[in-house]
């Protein structure tokens, strides 16, 4: 292996620091950024995420709120709790866990939420700015993808970037980032013809598909920096097939087992694989998860400044 490991909980944890500083700052000023969460029903997985984040909302100093609702819950019910936090002056971010379940309009629900407290950079006139080039609230996964080039000192004014995925929350508003810090961008997805051969082409590769370990050293050209967005949670019949592709999962799953967990995380990158020929590379978990939180407390400081009309770095 050649590969330099990227420590993204290093990264998220210089960055939660940067914010508690200012949190501290602008609570000299009277200013305490808030942030609420809403969850509706019982996912397992949400609550989780959800309770993460207003830990981290706990530990910076941060205000938090923690809306829960009913599983049952109608789109209606749930945009008036959104217009209620749209107008909550001690609400500074407004996070909508998704999914939502089946009978809620998830379109209808993202509009709803002000763009100025669209901490998740989902709202159309957020996605626009973006894409504009204007001073926007952006999506935290991608905009963590380049907090970690920028801290690893990599350069991306000028070099050749492909991108592999095109979802709104990450792929598309990494094409918009990248050519913001001058990048050439490639966006690919899973009808681009010789994906492999397109990947190669580029200095950063960018996976951001749903699909555990299909990048692997053949979609890699040597000393390319690999970033690996994904996080596929692996069990069943395909535990084996992934164990035997990768072996760098195995100390992970004999961890797993141990606690009763018959299943992996892979990442979109077959680790083992392509850590051979890249120069760089985040490892799942562990590489971008941690920025993706970090961001979020970034926005919401982001935007309890911008609804005071306060500077603040972008």
């Amino acid at each position: 292996m050649k590969a330099k490991i990227i420590d993204g909980v290093r990264i998220g944890r210089e960055i939660q620091e940067e914010v508690r500083s200012e949190v501290e700052t602008l609570k000299l000023q009277g200013i305490q950024p808030g942030l609420a969460a809403v969850l509706v029903g019982n996912n397992p997985a949400s609550q989780v995420y959800v309770r993460n984040k207003i830990r981290a909302c706990q530990a910076l100093g941060l205000y938090s709120r923690e809306i829960r609702l009913p599983a049952e819950t109608t789109t209606e019910q749930l945009l008036t709790v959104i217009d209620s936090l749209n107008h909550d002056r001690a609400i500074d971010g407004v996070l909508v866990q998704l999914p939502l379940p089946r009978q809620i309009d998830e379109s209808a629900i993202l509009l709803a939420v002000s763009p100025q407290k669209d901490v998740d950079g989902l709202h159309p006139m957020n996605a626009g700015n973006l894409a504009l080039g204007r001073s926007a609230l952006t999506p935290c996964t991608p905009t963590g993808v380049v907090a970690i080039l920028r801290r690893e000192g990599i350069t991306l004014e000028g070099s050749r970037v492909a991108i592999v995925g095109r979802s709104n929350l990450v792929g598309k508003p990494q094409l918009f980032l990248l050519l913001r810090e001058h990048a050439t961008v490639t966006i690919c997805h899973s009808r681009t013809r010789q994906l492999p051969q397109v990947c190669r082409e580029a200095d950063i590769l960018v996976a951001a598909i749903g699909r555990p370990a299909l990048i692997t050293a053949e979609f890699v050209k040597p000393g390319a920096v690999v970033i690996d967005v994904g996080i596929n949670k692996v069990a069943g019949a395909a535990l084996k097939d992934i164990l035997a592709a990768d072996p760098s999962l195995v100390a992970q799953y004999e961890k797993n087992r141990a606690g009763n967990k018959e299943y992996v995380l892979a990442g979109d990158v077959n680790f083992s694989s392509v850590a051979a020929v890249a120069s760089a590379i985040t490892p799942v978990p562990g590489g971008v998860g941690p920025l993706t939180i970090a961001m979020l407390m970034k926005n919401t400081v982001q935007a309890a400044r911008m609804q005071r009309n306060l500077q603040g770095e972008r």
